[in-house]
């Protein structure tokens, strides 16, 4: 059997990072976390760095605009993933300058995690973001730099605890607000499933400079159909209130900036059906759970149930 990649993480610490870091550490790779000396100063990222520690993940502290010190890490490393989040997505252009400057590296995958950035139909700051990380895409491609885009759908710890009810902390026992007509699909899956699959995309020759679309058949679901899941759950139907386009567009452009972002992004998921309206091509392309087919991942029925 080959020996497996080492792999570094970059923005180890974030939303998405820490579950990259642990997965890698748990399927056996040799693990490098880059993580800012300021992180630690913050309680939880420091106990979440000495429960890296404690599972062998070697630390590297330093920062994407530390040239030095990010190509030392990625010199010790065959795969790069970067989980930076979005507002340093243009900054990724440092992790390339490393990566070209190292030589060796045999795979990166950028900050990606969530829609496909050259399939898209979003507006606003939604356009804005899948528009610099295409810019990313292309600048990768020029390189000549191996890759993996990692398309995740939405994370189930964003959308699922609300069914993505504005302002909600649990999923509605009364009413729930549907945006468009709700026959449009998305996909859900859990951020430790998320993270599974796209380690295993490192040592696997099948997806280089391909995209790995993480859409199991069981966690593909209109917002019609995850309504549904939820009523039978708690045994009850919901009132719902359909919120036309036009009217979801309006409240994008009123809204301050943060809901103006989550608009935008509901508005590509729910109402473009952007993350499900093309169909996967071999040229272009691969199906998570049809290529790892041992990945036992959790529904989005068994994630509601906890809910109950």
């Amino acid at each position: 059997m080959a020996e497996k990649s080492k792999i570094l993480v970059i923005g180890a610490t974030g939303y998405i990072g820490k579950f990259l870091v642990e997965a890698a550490a748990e399927q056996g790779h040799q693990t490098f976390a880059l993580v800012r000396e300021t992180a630690v100063q913050n309680p939880s990222k420091e106990k979440l760095v000495e429960s890296f520690k404690a599972s062998g993940v070697t630390i590297i502290y330093g920062h994407l605009h530390d040239h030095e010190i990010l190509v030392k890490a990625v010199k010790q490393v065959d795969v790069v993933i970067s989980a930076v989040d979005y507002q340093n997505i243009l900054d990724q252009s440092k992790i390339l300058e490393a990566i070209k400057e190292a030589g060796h590296v045999k795979r990166f995958i950028p900050s990606e995690f969530g829609n496909d950035a050259d399939r898209t139909h979003a507006v606003g700051p939604a356009k804005t973001l899948l528009a610099e990380k295409a810019k990313v895409r292309r600048a990768i491609e020029a390189h000549g730099i191996p890759y993996t885009y990692i398309i995740s759908g939405c994370f189930a710890g964003y959308f699922l605890p609300t069914l993505a009810q504005p302002g909600g902390t649990a999923p509605p026992r009364e009413k729930v607000i549907i945006l468009g007509d709700g026959n449009p699909k998305a996909v859900y899956n859990c951020e430790q499933d998320i993270a599974t699959y796209t380690i295993k995309t490192g040592d696997d020759p099948r997806t280089v400079n391909k995209s790995l679309y993480i859409t199991p058949p069981h966690n593909v679901h209109s917002f019609n159909n995850l309504v549904g899941l939820w009523e039978k759950k708690i045994d009850k139907i919901l009132e719902k209130i359909y919120v036309p386009e036009e009217h979801v567009l309006k409240q994008m452009e009123e809204a301050p900036a943060p809901q103006k972002r989550m608009f935008s992004i509901f508005h590509s998921v729910f109402i473009k059906g952007d993350q499900t309206n093309f169909e996967i091509e071999a040229s272009f392309g691969h199906e998570a759970s049809e290529l790892y087919p041992d990945v036992k991942y959790t529904t989005v029925d068994q994630y509601l149930h906890q809910f109950v």
